[in-house]
């Protein structure tokens, strides 16, 4: 060929190549060279995934990369890019209450609680009301309740409520205790206010009395609100959440949340549960579901019963630590069957708390009972710690779905079995059972009541054991999950417990960008190694939200 043939040849090719460069595909970013996994029906995995504003626009090979002209291509270096996390069972606004708050999780006795108060008295000194969380009297020595005799000595003149851990129990001191009007003769249903030997108030108040101590609690004003969203947002984040259901939000904090979310201010994806007020519930019923790309708001949180950990879950049978003690129901039945009508008579999903037996037994049979004839509601079971055997089979799958929170097992192996005895404990935190009766589980974290780590909620669900690896075969192991369901359990599960599934929960096109960036592949690695996992990047709607400044791309 000679060079006058040759050169035209050379232009062509040159200009079928820039034919071809233009005709790719803008969008705005590639994440490429990863381990990806979907969650979608095949559980398949990629290493590429296309985004176009906050959508999903392909899920492949790095084909993508010729497929596709990307103003931002990311590589993600090996890294495991799972489907945004979703915690299906938070108190997302409590969380940034609580730091402002004085922080008891892991006290392992009265004089340390009093050692972090006079700490946070030292440095606030602001504070003319003190309020706390955390503490856990299981952890002590003696395991027994608090006396507030201490902390009238150290508080004789300011008001102190501290909550215990599970928010179903508190010690107010004298002064609180005063100004709630709480006496010797005061009467309460639904709950416990504890005396000691000689009939003296202890401080202690469980479930339903410690309303009387709430209401004097100081209301936040609307900065110090929107403030705690922020800093909630800030730690979940950075642990890789991009989906939380708030269990339990007044619409008043709802509003405040679907105002900062639509000025941009709040990234976060909630599906909140309304508070069971009568002005919440029908202000939704009145109006319907609330629906933005952000914000769910279509159920109602529900409290049937107490926590094991401070004897408040009802049971069918007394406790076996406590003679002729069964626990108590917070809501009357009455109430509980006149609710549950009016809500099976509206589009509200209906999401109730349910941990002993006797609690659970109410709830599934009612939700049977005026659900009967319809489908697809998918009313919740949250927490469904403890069940009589019979009662498993009222979880369809369906119309009645369980939501359940993996580390609540490993928090309370070390004494639930002193609660409930060697029967009841093997129908206790029974998720794989749970599972295989429903098809379907939702996973959370309770938090703050449980670390804000989702990491933890796969461990736990997986391997039944502590961080610590204890115990060595794991606490009832024949109901750990396998990883695969751990994972959908806090992807695509929890998305469908939220009538989300086709919006979120699995990569897949059409679906939000929502992703979470971890350091290992905690489907593959040692189980002994899952707990060391690190969030390396969290994306909503495919903007990067953890870290806001990364040091180098």
């Amino acid at each position: 060929m000679n060079k006058l043939a040759f050169y035209p040849l050379l232009g062509l090719l040159f200009f079928l190549s820039s034919c071809q460069s233009e005709k790719k595909t803008k969008i705005d970013a590639i994440l490429y060279n990863a381990t990806i996994y979907t969650a979608d029906k095949d559980f398949s995995q990629a290493s590429a995934i296309a985004i176009n504003a906050d959508t999903i626009v392909e899920v492949g090979s790095k084909e993508l990369l010729k497929k596709y002209k990307a103003t931002d291509r990311i590589d993600v270096r090996g890294n495991v890019v799972l489907p945004g996390l979703i915690d299906a069972h938070a108190h997302f606004y409590g969380l940034g209450l609580q730091q402002n708050r004085v922080d008891l999780t892991g006290t392992k006795s009265m004089k340390e609680v009093l050692m972090r108060l006079n700490n946070f008295r030292l440095n606030r000194t602001d504070v003319q009301f003190f309020v706390g969380r955390g503490w856990d009297q299981n952890l002590w020595e003696d395991k027994e309740f608090p006396n507030r005799r201490l902390l009238d000595q150290a508080f004789p003149f300011k008001p102190v409520i501290l909550t215990r851990v599970d928010g179903h129990a508190l010690l107010a001191n004298k002064v609180a205790l005063e100004m709630a009007g709480i006496d010797e003769n005061t009467e309460i249903s639904g709950g416990e206010i504890l005396k000691d030997e000689r009939g003296n108030l202890t401080g202690v108040l469980i479930d339903n009395a410690m309303d009387f101590a709430y209401d004097i609690i100081p209301d936040p004003d609307v900065e110090q609100k929107v403030e705690a969203l922020k800093k909630a947002e800030k730690h979940t984040t950075s642990r890789g959440l991009t989906s939380i259901v708030d269990a339990g939000l007044d619409k008043s904090i709802i509003d405040i949340i679907d105002s900062l979310q639509q000025r941009g201010e709040l990234k976060t994806r909630l599906y909140t549960m309304m508070s069971n007020t009568p002005e919440n519930i029908d202000y939704y019923i009145e109006n319907g579901i609330y629906k933005t790309k952000r914000l769910n708001v279509r159920s109602v949180k529900v409290y049937a019963d107490g926590a094991l950990g401070s004897r408040g879950a009802a049971l069918k049978e007394p406790y076996n630590d406590r003679e002729n003690h069964f626990g108590s129901m917070l809501i009357d039945l009455d109430e509980f069957r006149a609710l549950s009508e009016k809500l099976a008579d509206s589009d509200l999903q209906m999401n109730t708390h349910a941990i002993g037996d006797s609690a659970n037994y109410v709830v599934l049979n009612q939700y049977n009972k005026v659900l009967e004839g319809q489908s697809d509601r998918r009313w919740r079971v949250e927490h469904a710690q403890i069940l009589d055997g019979p009662d498993f089979d009222y979880f369809d799958g369906e119309n009645i779905l369980a939501s359940v929170q993996p580390t609540h097992a490993t928090s309370d192996m070390y004494w639930a079995e002193e609660r409930l005895g060697e029967k009841r404990i093997k129908n206790s935190y029974a998720y794989k059972k749970l599972l295989d009766q429903s098809g379907t589980i939702a996973l959370g974290t309770d938090f703050p009541i449980e670390k804000v780590n989702p990491i933890l909620t796969f461990y736990a669900a997986v391997s039944r054991q502590d961080v610590e690896s204890f115990p060595e075969d794991g606490f009832q192991a024949q109901n750990a999950l396998s990883r695969e369901e751990a994972l959908r359990g806090m992807t695509i599960w929890a998305a469908y417990a939220n009538f989300e599934e086709n919006e979120k929960g699995s990569l897949e096109p059409g679906k939000f960008a929502d992703m979470t960036i971890i350091d290992r592949d905690i489907m593959e690695v040692p189980v002994s190694e899952i707990p060391e996992t690190k969030v390396l990047r969290t994306y909503i709607g495919g903007e990067r939200i953890f870290p806001k400044e990364l040091k180098s791309e």
